[in-house]
């Protein structure tokens, strides 16, 4: 076992490089948060320092299974709304600090402050760029309630390419005098709200979701 000193440093690392990283994750309102990251970071360096003793010098019996356990817990925070799916950043983020707990566990502190540095751009200075190829591609899901007409939804679709977006149409219904499509479109911010603005005052439609 390590001594007392030793110990009690790595454990400050671990604290401050799950408190950091957990911080930011807690402070953008992710589901992973401050004291998960702690918590996880601590969970996989204790594991890791108990598999190097407890084994006898063959750590990966133990080790090996922290990638399992962290897997299940990265898992739960992956969800799906709409057409996206959210969640995906933070279950990396949290594979990534066990990642750094065993780094510590294992002395191997550069490699660690290395790590924790490229995490950390990622996660708040790549923000802004995210944001910006948002705007350039969004995918939304249209679904279009209207009168039945001959050829009202080819119509549609004609104000999509006038809007400059691409688009699929994944289903199309008549119920009674009601003719109902649904498209998964794409394109920059700026013409969703181009087409979104016509066809709210388009006279056909009668119900729109978007």
């Amino acid at each position: 076992m390590p001594s007392l000193s030793t110990f009690l440093l790595q454990l400050l690392l671990v604290v401050l490089v799950g408190g950091i990283i957990g911080a930011e994750r807690e402070y953008h309102s992710k589901s992973a948060g401050f004291r998960t990251m702690i918590l996880i970071c601590l969970g996989s360096f204790l594991f890791t320092i108990f598999s190097i003793h407890i084994t006898n010098g063959t750590p990966d019996r133990i080790a090996s299974n922290i990638v399992t356990g962290i897997g299940f817990i990265g898992a739960g925070v992956i969800f799906k709304s709409d057409n996206r799916v959210n969640g995906i950043t933070t279950a990396a983020t949290i594979w990534a600090v066990a990642a750094l707990g065993m780094g510590i566990a294992d002395g191997a502190f550069m490699m660690v402050g290395c790590s924790f540095v490229v995490i950390m751009a990622a996660l708040a200075f790549l923000t802004k760029l995210d944001a910006v190829i948002e705007r350039v591609n969004q995918s939304h899901t249209y679904r279009i309630v209207s009168e039945y007409k001959e050829d009202l939804l080819k119509e549609y679709e004609q104000l999509f390419d006038e809007c400059n977006l691409r688009y699929k149409r994944v289903k199309r219904t008549k119920e009674g005098p009601h003719i109902i499509g649904t498209w998964v479109v794409s394109g920059t911010e700026k013409n969703h709200n181009k087409f979104t603005k016509q066809i709210l005052h388009h006279p056909s439609v009668k119900d729109f979701e978007f």
